[in-house]
């Protein structure tokens, strides 16, 4: 199974991987996070992934998709910490004051999972976040040790697929997902140096 990682900017795409199955379904559409509090408790039905949609034009894209072939098959969430609510975050601590990218949420459409598209998805994303000037990204994933993890509430990833993309451990958190821990990790890009087999998006 050959899986290339893409920026998210076709709408219909992103719709297929986030999207509810009723245009009016309230859905997070990856927002709940991403926006204030406010806005996303105003958003509702289609609103939602019309927001998406505008976010998709922009020139930062709001996350990357992983394709086999022409077939969408994952969705990470990357942006700038200071562009979400982790930015504000009680539970997640604020380390430093480096302009950080925040990688908080990765997908698996069902039937595709297992196959190594998570970790597709956060190589991925971490090449986006560097090809956008990005100098550390930030995960929160769940410390789960050999805990099953309620495929549901795993979006936030599992701490070992990091460790395995040379994220590390800096901070344990006071924030809890599904009963499991969360815990801060970082891919410091100021010393990772580019991997042969990484392939740089566009315009990098």
């Amino acid at each position: 199974m050959t899986i290339e990682v893409r920026p998210a900017s076709v709408f219909a795409d992103v719709r297929t991987l986030l999207g509810p199955k009723s245009a009016t379904a309230n859905v997070c559409w990856c927002l709940s996070y991403r926006i204030p509090s406010k806005l996303n408790n105003e958003l509702r039905g289609p609103a939602r992934g019309e927001h998406v949609a505008a976010l998709c034009r922009t020139p930062t894209p709001p996350g990357v998709l992983a394709y086999e072939g022409e077939e969408p098959v994952g969705w990470a969430a990357v942006a700038p910490r200071s562009d979400t609510s982790f930015a504000r975050s009680r539970t997640i601590p604020r380390v430093d004051d480096l302009p950080v990218w925040s990688l908080w949420c990765v997908r698996v459409r069902p039937g595709y999972r297992g196959k190594g598209v998570s970790h597709a998805l956060i190589a991925g994303a971490v090449d986006f976040a560097r090809a956008h000037g990005a100098p550390v990204v930030e995960a929160y994933p769940l410390d789960s040790g050999d805990a099953r993890v309620d495929m549901t509430m795993a979006y936030a990833g599992i701490r070992k697929n990091f460790e395995r993309a040379g994220f590390s451990h800096v901070s344990d958190t006071t924030s809890v997902l599904a009963g499991h821990p969360r815990v801060l990790m970082r891919l410091d890009l100021r010393r990772d140096a580019p991997r042969p087999d990484r392939r740089p998006f566009p315009g990098r």
